[in-house]
């Protein structure tokens, strides 16, 4: 199809344009400042001396009293135009949605609508952009990526069907499914295919009334759903494009549940690249298969947590179709959801706390893993929660924070001062910001003292170098420092001992907002020893940390401990005098906080008001839902999920865990309590041909055969490849663009991916491409492509059904592992591990081949084979602590007590510093007991 020649659009704003403004002006003037000079001029003030008269209410009415009612009414009536009018000018020109509805004023407010649009079009800056010069030549049309891909699985040799004639067009939008708690309006898709949100009431007009695929119609504008079919103007961009002969009943039918996006089998037309006049309707060529031309897309835009809730939000009604959401990332199959995002990801350092804890759980897993079995995996919401966590977790933030603070209180404490009080902190990407009091312009080393003393700030490249081996005995100054959200530049948060009293938190999603503070407070790594006390909710979350939080029933069971304890609380001084001194191992003023979702009563409210009567600091924290008597901090959170401390004066995307969230994070803590374990299946297939491409991923991810990607486009690459090596079934397109971006991705960025990935692959020795798409559409690596894993596993199969040549053939598996699965993977890369068999089938895999080796070469008395066959296992399946146990007795057999002690040193070194903390299992404490009865006088702390 040819290309289209550019052509000048016309200017979208006319003489009559102007003149129209102007007239809005001269109107608006003369309604604003020249109605209230003609009714003082001619009637009076608003409150003439009639109607002040008490006497009014019982004396007889007259002509001049119902004139001065009259004039009040002109007068109201006139207030009432201009707050529509004030209303109107900052909607338009703060773009900040529809405009807000100003009671009873639905005929005033339309009037103003149209003199302010009018008005505006003279200072519009878009309305006067026109092309000063005309392109010297035709633009480069993109590349169809997907119309390549379905070029490319079509046989060598096979024409693709021609093209049919072309004919008119018409454009048409389907309202995309929720993104995370965002939903779409009529002003956003202006916004979006229009260019300028006022457009909205165009796209109102051409649907108004129109029947939608669910049977409804569209009678509001603030009113649209999911799955609507729009009719657009002729110049809306990242649409549908579609025959304009197409019966709209065709065309409800082929659109009921795609959002805008590439399809595989029809040419492109990419509106405003072609240039083409925006009062003609475009034409396009309609594939015979299809009459859908798609464009654009709007998946990408990610939404957070307290995305601003518009009038003509799509009100989501339910699932509109096994495709809704494909474009962002909600897809069948493994795409993560995004109210998994929202919310788990968004909490980055409650999820950096949280995979840390699970990996506790999951080297406990390993302590009880059995031959042939591997540990339980996540499945359904657990899998998902636990890939958001993978992909939000801020595991730098959250120890810069932590060795941070530990470093600020030993450093204090070196000089012999008293740690200030910290209400707040903020951390980003550049810096830890301290908000104290009083203020002190003596930071000590590497912190550095801003606005006057106000702020202590400690540089990312500086917390980055903070040695943490040396700080590991420093204990936590500021156990109560918690997330309250997220401000868009990075994590604020607030210390609950600070408040010097009650916190009370208000709002419908308090009880959430109570469960993102317990989560993150039991979890944290900048404090030590703790206690968290749940009052009226909470029990299952005693899962995740079973040695800090337990529940209560109510504030009656609790408040006799509390007041006991009361009188053993130190001063501020004292509290964090005292931390700052002792260790981490035991430390001084161990702190207790209480989240209660009931709120008090009269005398409980009383009872804890009394708590902190002080006024001062103390080793305890105190947040009740609802009111209460004497809180001094209130924290408040909106409908729009926007927190607010109103002492602190901080307005954040606030922290929040709902139910469906917690459930999920509770379902993946129990799944990690399960020892039993799932079977191991075999479904290695034999490896035959020599490969052109080779993906290894047991140790560094390397891919040898193709040549050098640049830096830049290499990651996501290679990480295409690595999915779809080890899925050799194939995946859809729209699926692996969910699973490479997760956060939502353009269909035009993903197809162009894959087409760089197509190309870089190259094709293999027999001409055929190296990924190439079936014919159900599902993108496959060719038969030439090769992973070392399914070379790994065809040689442990083999070894099953050769007894002579076992040992060679599991040697030979054994040599192709270089270290962890696929490690150096980088930071936000690889989440879909979380919900994949790969990881769970790799190590378990690793640890057994090893281990049947070790216990061929000890069959054959040969101790230093076995020991190496183990070794070889522990590169990849460090944490199996049952290869552990295969190296001791294996070691033990080389009749080499210093070689053995050194095993059982290295053991215990590693089970102390492990990342994931946990010890050792006490089956492995059992066995180097028993081999080495020395051991634990030569591992225990010299005084």
């Amino acid at each position: 199809m040819p290309t289209r020649q550019p052509m000048r659009i016309k200017p979208k704003r006319t003489l009559g344009d102007l003149m129209a403004g102007l007239g809005a002006l001269v109107v608006l003037a003369a309604l604003i400042a020249g109605v209230p000079y003609a009714l003082l001029r001619l009637a009076g003030p608003p409150l003439p001396p009639e109607l002040l008269n008490l006497d009014l209410l019982t004396s007889q009415v007259g002509t001049s009293t119902i004139t001065a009612i009259l004039v009040l009414l002109v007068w109201l009536a006139w207030a009432q135009l201009v707050v529509c009018v004030i209303v109107e000018i900052y909607a338009g020109l703060r773009r900040v949605g529809m405009p807000a509805r100003v009671p009873l004023s639905g005929g005033t407010q339309l009037l103003a609508n149209r003199l302010v649009s009018a008005a505006l079009l003279l200072f519009t800056v878009s309305a006067v952009v026109v092309p000063i010069a005309k392109p010297t030549g035709p633009p480069a049309r993109p590349a169809t990526v997907s119309a390549a891909l379905y070029a490319m699985s079509a046989p060598v040799g096979e024409e693709r069907a021609p093209l049919v004639s072309v004919e008119k067009a018409k454009k048409v939008y389907v309202v995309q499914p929720p993104h995370g708690r965002h939903h779409e309006s009529l002003w956003e898709i202006a916004e979006k295919c229009l260019g300028d949100g006022r457009r909205y009431p165009e796209i109102y007009q051409l649907n108004q009334h129109k029947e939608q695929p669910d049977g409804s119609r569209l009678h509001m504008a603030d009113l649209i759903r999911p799955g609507w079919v729009l009719d657009m103007p002729d110049d809306a961009r990242n649409i549908h494009v579609v025959p304009a002969s197409q019966p709209r009943d065709d065309t409800l039918k082929d659109h009921r549940t795609k959002p805008a996006e590439l399809d595989g089998r029809t040419q492109t037309f990419t509106p405003g690249r072609s240039a083409l006049p925006a009062e003609s309707p475009p034409e396009v060529s309609v594939s015979p298969d299809t009459s859908v031309i798609p464009e654009g897309g709007s998946g990408g835009k990610e939404s957070g947590p307290a995305e601003r809730r518009d009038p003509g939000k799509a009100v989501d009604p339910g699932p509109t179709g096994q495709n809704a959401g494909q474009n962002t990332g909600q897809n069948t199959g493994q795409g993560i959801e995004l109210g998994m995002l929202d919310y788990l990801a968004g909490a980055s350092l409650a999820a950096a706390g949280l995979l840390a804890a699970l990996g506790r759980r999951r080297r406990e897993q390993l302590w009880h893993r059995a031959f042939g079995h591997r540990i339980t995996r996540p499945r359904d919401d657990a899998a998902q929660a636990e890939v958001a966590l993978r992909l939000g977790a801020d595991a730098p933030g959250s120890r810069m924070l932590d060795i941070g603070l530990r470093l600020l209180g030993r450093s204090l404490a070196a000089e012999n001062r008293i740690p200030p009080t910290i209400y707040a902190a903020h951390l980003s990407s550049q810096t830890l910001d301290l908000w104290i009091h009083p203020p002190d312009p003596e930071a000590p080393a590497p912190w550095t003292a801003h606005d006057g003393g106000q702020v202590w700030r400690l540089p990312a490249h500086e917390g980055r170098m903070l040695d943490e081996q040396a700080l590991a005995d420093a204990p936590a100054p500021y156990p109560g420092l918690v997330s309250l959200g997220s401000n868009g530049e990075g994590r604020v948060l607030v210390d609950l001992e600070a408040a010097h009293g009650l916190i009370s938190i208000k709002g419908t999603q308090s009880t959430a907002a109570l469960a993102a503070l317990a989560v993150e407070l039991a979890t944290n790594r900048w404090s030590d020893r703790m206690l968290i006390t749940l009052v009226g909710f909470g029990e299952e979350l005693t899962v995740i940390a079973p040695e800090r939080i337990r529940c209560v029933g109510s504030l009656a069971e609790i408040l006799p401990e509390l007041e006991a304890k009361a009188g053993d609380r130190g001063s501020g001084g004292e509290v964090l005098t005292g931390r700052i001194h002792g260790r981490a191992t035991d430390p001084a003023w161990p702190p207790h906080y209480l989240l209660s979702a009931i709120a008090p009563n009269a005398e409980e409210g009383h009872r804890l008001a009394m708590l902190g009567r002080k006024g001062t600091r103390t080793a305890a924290g105190y947040v009740i839902a609802g009111d209460v008597p004497h809180a001094t901090w209130n924290w408040k959170i909106g409908e729009d999920d926007r927190a607010a401390v109103d002492v602190l004066g901080f307005e954040v995307d606030a922290q929040l865990l709902p139910r469906r969230q917690y459930q999920a994070l509770i379902d993946l803590f129990t799944t990690a309590g399960r020892f039993e374990g799932e079977p191991l299946l075999d479904e290695a297939e034999p490896v035959t041909q020599t490969p052109s491409v080779e993906v290894r991923i047991l140790g560094s991810i390397e891919i040898t055969g193709p040549p050098p990607l640049e830096e830049g486009r290499a990651v996501l690459a290679i990480e295409t490849v690595v999915y779809l090596a080890t899925h050799p079934g194939g995946v859809h397109p729209v699926v692996l663009g969910g699973i490479l971006w997760p956060r939502g991705v353009q269909s035009v960025v993903r197809d162009a991916t894959i087409a760089r990935v197509v190309a870089w692959l190259g094709a293999d020795s027999e001409g055929r491409p190296n990924l190439y798409a079936d014919e159900s559409g599902r993108l496959r690596l060719g038969p030439e492509v090769r992973t070392d894993w399914m070379l790994f596993r065809d040689l442990v199969r083999r070894s099953h059904n050769d007894p002579t040549g076992r040992a060679r053939l599991l040697d030979e598996a054994l040599s192709l592992v270089r270290g962890p699965l696929l490690n150096g993977r980088p930071r936000g890369r690889y989440t879909w591990l979380a919900a994949d068999d790969l990881e769970y089938n790799v190590i378990a895999g690793v640890a057994d081949a090893a281990h049947r080796l070790c216990e061929v070469r000890l069959a054959h008395g040969e101790a230093d084979e076995a020991v190496a066959a183990v070794r070889a296992g522990l590169l990849l399946a460090a944490d199996d602590e049952g290869l552990w146990r295969d190296l001791l007795r294996a070691t033990h057999l080389t009749s080499d007590p210093g070689r053995l002690a050194a095993v059982a040193d290295a053991l215990h070194r590693r089970a102390a510093s492990h990342p994931y903390g946990g010890g050792m299992a006490p089956e492995t404490e059992a066995l180097i007991d028993e081999l080495l009865p020395s051991w634990r006088m030569r591992s225990a702390p010299t005084a």
